[in-house]
């Protein structure tokens, strides 16, 4: 995986290993695709001579032949099938018993290494001491295991990178070379030297190489890679555009807004690279039932060699030993919940959503609330002012020049609303001075020796200012939010402004009641116009006239009473309560700080992607049960015939057969996983 944190990311992004292409980690021992590979094709054609010269459990099979000699070949090809086909096994035990957590590879060396050790002693006995009794070895069963362990290791690497696939396909799409404006005139540079504030133009066609926003020109842009939406969307000028996204017929210039190893591929890349290193609760279970099953499989092997070895013979016990051994192997396991959260990380990519915590995905079913922050969330963000009130002596035009000046600083989406205002009608902003944000309630600045206040009704209720209530009730009945402007306690007016619900929010509510999660918004308007938003949106509980300490107090009682809760934020003021939440879920187009405190962003910024988190979560929880009973439960059944408990009535496993089982249940968790859909 190259490294995406440095200042500098390579820009033949199409070489990138979005999931660990080529190694993978056993026991501390990184396995190469390639080399895997080779020692697979080697092992087999080493082991096909093998097959042929000796016995079958002691059976000769139609096709097998011997001759003087032949024994010999096979103790040389099994011998360099064992410490070279058996190496990655041999190497990864090492590491599994240095770290004292024996588990997969610790199984499989013990398998092959019992087999091989006996095989050797057996050959010994049986042409250089030429015992009277012949003892049946175990070279087939070695060979055998050792190629079919190697072929489910290598299905295994093949899985796991068909799981980054859709990642890749969007990393082919970023081009080497980029056309960087420069004044009138574009030059082609290479993509890792363009940096914030650059200007590229991207033709009909080509890839958008990186994140950023349209300052001319217009088209249609193809983000079905990335969104999971097949239909091209219009962008125009200020639309925002993301790296690996298709243009269309149109050329636009665009201001990058991240580079290279900042960029939506880049954080998605290291999501996908991690996820397998991303511990759950339901990987470190995994983790244990292989180390139970270590324990088990040894224990029961031990007692079916002594018991096999009393009421049978030495080569019945030592049948029986392998046998325990190989088919109690946890291959599959080791495989099984890594490869759905790999799969799941991808899926959530391609459709909006970076899931920063892969234990969100499992809290996820214990959900039963969903708490809101109002306006960039439920709502556009987008004010509209809606009417300038004077309730004194000042002109609609004075009131409007004091509240923008006051306003002019601020970069609030209700103070850019009302500076545009003024500007649209002309009105010029009065120059304040020693403006200061007072937190939870407004603004305050100084002018003429004189202080005013830009406040919210909590602020008249906090000083016991009197405001007429039934002119601005008119305003409240409509889902207006009020600003009032004071001076010496006194109300001079106030700004009525207008947001927008989101076109997906109301059908959003609908779903959450039906899979019986509560939705709760969290608003810092007051009580009157947050009654009028929510009954439009169709939600029955809500909390007005809140601090940003008080959506936090909300989360915490919430939690406190036994309720999971999904907190939902795009502000500075909401990164307390995502990050006390049970999940945090910030809105992507929302500040940093929020972002970084949650589990979970939406990056196309519509909280009806939430519905997809939830789908999602439900199966990955369902495909990661069925991987577990596939990856562990068929020991449950195995290794007891394996130890031989049905002998009596002539059915025994073994050590091949246990080989085949194995891998077969490493194929179907491989498949199982990959099956996976939103």
């Amino acid at each position: 995986m190259k490294d995406m944190d440095g200042m500098k990311m390579d820009h033949d992004m199409s070489n990138m290993d979005m999931s660990n292409d080529h190694m993978m980690m056993h026991g501390g021992h990184m396995m190469d695709m390639g080399d895997l590979k080779k020692k697979f094709w080697i092992s087999l054609v080493l082991a096909i001579p093998v097959f042929i010269l000796s016995p079958f459990m002691g059976l000769n099979l139609p096709f097998q032949v011997h001759f003087p000699g032949s024994d010999w070949i096979v103790l040389v090809l099994a011998t360099i099938l064992f410490f070279y086909g058996g190496k990655p096994f041999i190497t990864g035990a090492k590491g599994e018993l240095a770290s004292k957590q024996p588990a997969m590879m610790t199984l499989i060396t013990m398998g092959i290494s019992v087999a091989y050790i006996y095989s050797l002693y057996a050959f010994v006995m049986n042409n250089l001491v030429h015992s009277p009794n012949h003892i049946m070895d175990f070279f087939w069963e070695l060979a055998s295991l050792i190629v079919i362990m190697l072929l489910g290791h290598w299905i295994e690497m093949k899985s796991t990178m068909s799981a980054g696939n859709a990642l890749q396909k969007i990393a082919t799409l970023v081009p080497d070379q980029v056309h960087m404006v420069h004044g009138n005139e574009t030059m082609d540079h290479d993509i890792s030297m363009v940096k914030k504030d650059d200007v590229v133009e991207i033709r009909a066609g080509e890839s958008v190489p990186l994140d950023g926003h349209i300052i001319s020109g217009n088209s249609y842009v193809n983000e079905s890679l990335i969104t999971g939406e097949s239909k091209a969307i219009k962008k125009d000028v200020g639309s925002k555009v993301v790296g690996g996204s298709i243009n269309g017929e149109g050329t636009i210039r665009v201001k990058v807004d991240k580079t290279a190893h900042e960029g939506y591929l880049s954080q998605i890349s290291k999501l996908v690279a991690d996820a397998q290193n991303n511990r759950s609760k339901t990987q470190k279970l995994a983790d244990k039932v292989s180390s139970w099953l270590f324990y088990a499989a040894l224990s029961v092997g031990i007692i079916a060699f002594v018991y096999w070895l009393i009421f049978g013979d030495m080569n019945t016990a030592l049948n029986r030993l392998v046998a325990v051994l190989v088919i109690a192997c946890p291959h599959a396991l080791g495989l099984a919940i890594p490869l759905v959260m790999s799969r799941s990380t991808s899926i959530a990519a391609t459709n909006g959503l970076i899931i920063r915590d892969n234990q969100a995905m499992e809290n996820s079913r214990k959900i039963d609330y969903i708490a809101m922050d109002k306006t960039g969330t439920l709502t556009e963000g987008k004010f509209t002012v809606n009417g300038v009130i004077s309730l004194s002596d000042l002109t609609e035009d004075k009131l409007l020049s004091l509240v923008s000046g006051l306003e002019n600083g601020s970069s609030h989406p209700i103070a850019n609303s009302i500076v545009k205002y003024a500007q649209d009608k002309k009105v010029s902003a009065t120059d304040f001075e020693d403006v200061q944000a007072i937190k939870g309630y407004g603004m305050s600045g100084r002018v003429a020796e004189k202080t005013y206040y830009l406040v919210n009704l909590k602020y008249l209720k906090k000083e016991n200012i009197p405001v007429d209530n039934k002119l601005v009730k008119t305003y409240l009945d409509k889902g207006n939010t009020i600003s009032y402007l004071v001076t010496d306690k006194q109300v001079l007016g106030f700004v009525a402004l207008g947001d927008k619900i989101k076109p997906n929010t109301v059908e959003f509510i609908k779903e959450l009641k039906a899979r019986n999660i509560t939705p709760i918004m969290l608003t810092g308007d007051n009580q009157a116009a947050a009654a009028t938003m929510a009954k439009q949106m169709g939600i029955e509980e809500f909390r007005a006239e809140l601090l940003p300490e008080d959506k936090n107090r909300v989360i915490k009682d919430l939690e406190l009473s036994g309720h999971h809760v999904i907190m939902v934020g795009d502000g500075i003021n909401d990164a307390p309560s995502l990050a006390a939440a049970t999940i945090g879920v910030a809105i992507g187009a929302g500040t940093d700080v929020a972002i970084d405190s949650a589990d979970v962003i939406l990056y196309n910024s519509d909280p009806s992607d939430i519905i997809k988190f939830l789908k999602l979560s439900h199966n990955t929880y369902r495909k990661t049960v069925e991987n577990l009973w596939w990856g562990a439960g068929y020991n449950i059944v195995a290794i007891p015939l394996a130890a031989g408990i049905l002998a009596g009535v002539g059915f025994v496993l073994s050590p091949a057969v246990g080989a085949v089982v194995m891998s077969l249940s490493t194929v179907v968790v491989a498949v199982n996983a990959l099956m996976l859909k939103m």
